[in-house]
Protein backbone atom coordinates (compact mmCIF):
# COMPACT_ATOMS: atom_id res chain seq x y z
CA UNK A 1 0.00 0.00 0.00
CA UNK A 2 1.55 3.41 -0.79
CA UNK A 3 2.51 5.56 2.19
CA UNK A 4 -0.10 8.40 3.07
CA UNK A 5 1.43 11.45 4.55
CA UNK A 6 -0.49 14.75 5.05
CA UNK A 7 0.55 18.35 5.45
CA UNK A 8 -1.64 20.60 7.42
CA UNK A 9 -1.99 24.16 6.85
CA UNK A 10 -2.37 26.85 8.73
CA UNK A 11 -3.28 30.71 8.30
CA UNK A 12 0.17 31.68 8.42
CA UNK A 13 2.38 28.89 7.31
CA UNK A 14 4.99 29.04 5.32
CA UNK A 15 7.06 25.74 5.25
CA UNK A 16 4.32 23.59 4.08
CA UNK A 17 4.93 23.29 0.94
CA UNK A 18 8.51 22.84 2.03
CA UNK A 19 7.03 19.85 3.89
CA UNK A 20 5.49 18.38 0.88
CA UNK A 21 8.03 18.56 -1.24
CA UNK A 22 10.92 16.48 1.28
CA UNK A 23 7.86 14.03 1.91
CA UNK A 24 7.71 13.51 -1.94
CA UNK A 25 11.01 13.14 -2.47
CA UNK A 26 11.67 10.32 0.41
CA UNK A 27 8.75 8.58 -0.09
CA UNK A 28 7.66 9.16 -3.78
CA UNK A 29 4.34 9.61 -3.33
CA UNK A 30 2.59 13.58 -2.74
CA UNK A 31 2.16 14.25 0.21
CA UNK A 32 -2.08 15.14 1.41
CA UNK A 33 -2.59 18.55 2.11
CA UNK A 34 -4.97 19.51 5.02
CA UNK A 35 -6.56 22.43 5.97
CA UNK A 36 -6.66 23.74 9.40
CA UNK A 37 -10.55 24.39 9.01
CA UNK A 38 -10.89 20.60 8.10
CA UNK A 39 -12.56 18.67 11.14
CA UNK A 40 -11.69 15.26 9.58
CA UNK A 41 -8.00 14.34 8.24
CA UNK A 42 -8.00 11.68 5.14
CA UNK A 43 -8.53 8.35 5.61
CA UNK A 44 -5.79 5.67 6.36
CA UNK A 45 -2.76 8.34 7.13
CA UNK A 46 0.66 6.78 7.60
CA UNK A 47 2.03 10.44 8.58
CA UNK A 48 1.12 14.01 9.61
CA UNK A 49 2.99 16.80 9.30
CA UNK A 50 2.47 20.22 11.50
CA UNK A 51 4.87 22.78 9.30
CA UNK A 52 6.63 25.92 10.07
CA UNK A 53 5.64 29.13 9.68
CA UNK A 54 3.96 31.93 11.65
CA UNK A 55 0.24 30.16 12.59
CA UNK A 56 -2.57 33.18 12.96
CA UNK A 57 0.25 36.10 12.75
CA UNK A 58 1.61 34.40 16.06
CA UNK A 59 -1.15 35.99 17.79
CA UNK A 60 -1.98 35.28 21.51
CA UNK A 61 1.18 33.16 21.68
CA UNK A 62 2.59 30.92 18.91
CA UNK A 63 0.98 28.06 18.05
CA UNK A 64 -1.84 28.83 20.88
CA UNK A 65 -4.82 29.64 18.65
CA UNK A 66 -3.83 26.85 15.33
CA UNK A 67 -3.79 24.18 18.12
CA UNK A 68 -7.71 24.98 19.26
CA UNK A 69 -8.35 24.90 15.27
CA UNK A 70 -10.65 22.39 14.17
CA UNK A 71 -8.15 20.01 12.45
CA UNK A 72 -6.29 19.46 15.77
CA UNK A 73 -8.69 17.71 17.28
CA UNK A 74 -8.44 15.43 14.66
CA UNK A 75 -4.68 15.45 14.99
CA UNK A 76 -4.55 14.68 18.61
CA UNK A 77 -7.19 11.89 17.99
CA UNK A 78 -4.96 10.11 15.40
CA UNK A 79 -1.92 10.78 17.40
CA UNK A 80 -3.90 8.61 20.67
CA UNK A 81 -4.22 5.87 17.78
CA UNK A 82 -0.72 5.84 17.47
CA UNK A 83 -0.59 8.02 13.70
CA UNK A 84 3.16 9.23 13.78
CA UNK A 85 3.58 13.46 13.80
CA UNK A 86 6.05 15.81 13.09
CA UNK A 87 6.18 19.28 14.29
CA UNK A 88 8.73 21.67 12.96
CA UNK A 89 9.04 24.74 14.73
CA UNK A 90 5.57 26.70 14.81
CA UNK A 91 4.64 22.69 14.32
CA UNK A 92 6.50 22.73 17.39
CA UNK A 93 4.74 25.33 19.12
CA UNK A 94 1.55 23.67 17.93
CA UNK A 95 2.13 20.32 19.72
CA UNK A 96 3.37 22.01 23.09
CA UNK A 97 0.10 24.04 23.25
CA UNK A 98 -1.60 21.60 22.07
CA UNK A 99 -0.75 19.30 24.86
CA UNK A 100 0.32 16.08 22.61
CA UNK A 101 4.26 17.51 23.96
CA UNK A 102 5.52 18.65 27.23
CA UNK A 103 7.01 22.43 27.84
CA UNK A 104 7.07 25.64 25.68
CA UNK A 105 8.32 27.50 23.36
CA UNK A 106 9.51 30.93 24.42
CA UNK A 107 10.95 34.14 23.04
CA UNK A 108 14.94 33.78 21.85
CA UNK A 109 16.84 34.21 24.98
CA UNK A 110 18.66 37.10 22.68
CA UNK A 111 15.20 38.58 22.21
CA UNK A 112 16.00 38.52 18.22
CA UNK A 113 15.34 36.21 15.03
CA UNK A 114 17.14 34.05 14.42
CA UNK A 115 18.34 32.09 10.88
CA UNK A 116 21.32 29.87 10.03
CA UNK A 117 22.55 26.04 10.04
CA UNK A 118 23.13 24.85 13.41
CA UNK A 119 24.79 21.78 14.51
CA UNK A 120 22.62 19.68 16.68
CA UNK A 121 23.51 16.34 18.62
CA UNK A 122 21.16 13.31 18.15
CA UNK A 123 20.33 12.01 21.55
CA UNK A 124 17.99 9.21 20.75
CA UNK A 125 18.50 7.11 17.53
CA UNK A 126 15.73 4.45 18.67
CA UNK A 127 12.51 6.59 17.48
CA UNK A 128 10.50 6.00 14.18
CA UNK A 129 12.03 9.46 12.94
CA UNK A 130 15.88 8.96 14.37
CA UNK A 131 16.46 5.43 14.02
CA UNK A 132 18.40 6.77 10.42
CA UNK A 133 21.26 8.54 12.80
CA UNK A 134 23.87 7.39 14.83
CA UNK A 135 23.00 7.93 18.95
CA UNK A 136 25.67 10.51 19.71
CA UNK A 137 26.12 11.96 15.88
CA UNK A 138 26.58 15.95 14.68
CA UNK A 139 24.28 16.91 12.31
CA UNK A 140 23.59 20.68 10.41
CA UNK A 141 20.04 21.89 10.10
CA UNK A 142 18.97 25.02 9.90
CA UNK A 143 16.93 27.12 12.02
CA UNK A 144 14.41 30.14 11.57
CA UNK A 145 12.43 31.15 14.22
CA UNK A 146 11.95 34.16 17.16
CA UNK A 147 10.41 31.97 19.95
CA UNK A 148 12.33 28.90 20.14
CA UNK A 149 13.88 28.97 23.67
CA UNK A 150 12.02 25.47 24.93
CA UNK A 151 10.90 25.76 28.61
CA UNK A 152 9.40 23.36 31.11
CA UNK A 153 9.97 23.03 35.06
CA UNK A 154 12.81 20.60 36.40
CA UNK A 155 10.55 17.72 37.09
CA UNK A 156 9.50 18.07 33.56
CA UNK A 157 13.02 18.43 32.61
CA UNK A 158 14.34 15.57 34.72
CA UNK A 159 11.12 13.32 33.36
CA UNK A 160 11.89 13.52 29.90
CA UNK A 161 15.55 13.15 30.53
CA UNK A 162 15.46 10.04 32.35
CA UNK A 163 12.93 8.54 29.57
CA UNK A 164 14.98 9.52 26.69
CA UNK A 165 12.40 11.66 25.33
CA UNK A 166 15.16 14.62 24.23
CA UNK A 167 15.74 13.86 20.48
CA UNK A 168 17.94 16.48 19.66
CA UNK A 169 20.22 18.88 21.66
CA UNK A 170 21.89 22.41 20.23
CA UNK A 171 25.91 21.53 19.87
CA UNK A 172 26.25 25.11 20.66
CA UNK A 173 23.76 28.52 22.10
CA UNK A 174 21.22 28.45 20.05
CA UNK A 175 17.87 30.46 21.60
CA UNK A 176 18.61 30.28 25.12
CA UNK A 177 16.40 26.33 25.44
CA UNK A 178 16.59 24.67 29.14
CA UNK A 179 19.25 22.00 28.81
CA UNK A 180 20.10 22.52 25.19
CA UNK A 181 16.36 20.92 24.16
CA UNK A 182 16.06 20.98 20.13
CA UNK A 183 14.15 18.35 19.63
CA UNK A 184 11.37 16.57 21.96
CA UNK A 185 9.15 12.80 21.84
CA UNK A 186 6.04 11.90 23.36
CA UNK A 187 5.75 9.15 25.21
CA UNK A 188 5.92 6.35 22.97
CA UNK A 189 7.69 8.27 20.22
CA UNK A 190 5.46 8.82 17.72
CA UNK A 191 5.30 12.28 18.10
CA UNK A 192 8.10 14.17 18.03
CA UNK A 193 8.31 18.12 17.99
CA UNK A 194 11.91 19.79 16.87
CA UNK A 195 12.65 23.76 16.21
CA UNK A 196 15.63 23.14 13.69
CA UNK A 197 14.08 22.73 9.65
CA UNK A 198 14.93 18.94 9.03
CA UNK A 199 13.09 19.51 5.67
CA UNK A 200 15.26 22.60 4.44
CA UNK A 201 18.06 20.03 4.61
CA UNK A 202 17.05 17.09 1.98
CA UNK A 203 19.91 17.49 -0.48
CA UNK A 204 22.91 19.23 -1.00
CA UNK A 205 21.59 21.66 -3.84
CA UNK A 206 19.83 23.37 -0.73
CA UNK A 207 22.95 23.29 1.63
CA UNK A 208 22.94 20.07 3.25
CA UNK A 209 20.97 16.57 3.31
CA UNK A 210 21.37 15.87 6.75
CA UNK A 211 17.79 15.74 7.48
CA UNK A 212 16.94 13.20 5.04
CA UNK A 213 18.02 10.73 7.21
CA UNK A 214 14.86 11.67 9.37
CA UNK A 215 12.07 11.15 6.67
CA UNK A 216 13.60 8.32 5.22
CA UNK A 217 13.88 6.64 8.77
CA UNK A 218 10.11 7.46 8.80
CA UNK A 219 9.00 6.42 5.89
CA UNK A 220 11.57 3.03 5.75
CA UNK A 221 9.38 2.32 9.01
CA UNK A 222 6.29 2.79 7.91
CA UNK A 223 5.91 1.15 4.84
CA UNK A 224 8.07 -1.89 6.39
CA UNK A 225 5.71 -2.26 9.81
Amino acid sequence: MAFRGAVITFPGSNCDRDMAVALEKVSGEKALRVWHGDADLPDRLDFIAIPGGFSYGDYLRCGAIASRSPVMRAVIEAAGRGVPVLGVCNGFQVLTESGLLPGALMRNAQLTFTCRTVPLTVENNQSLFTAGYDAGQTIAIPVAHHDGNFFADDETLDRIEGEGRVAFRYADEVNGSQRSVAGVLNETGTVLGMMPHPERAIEPELGGSDGRALFESAVRGLVTA
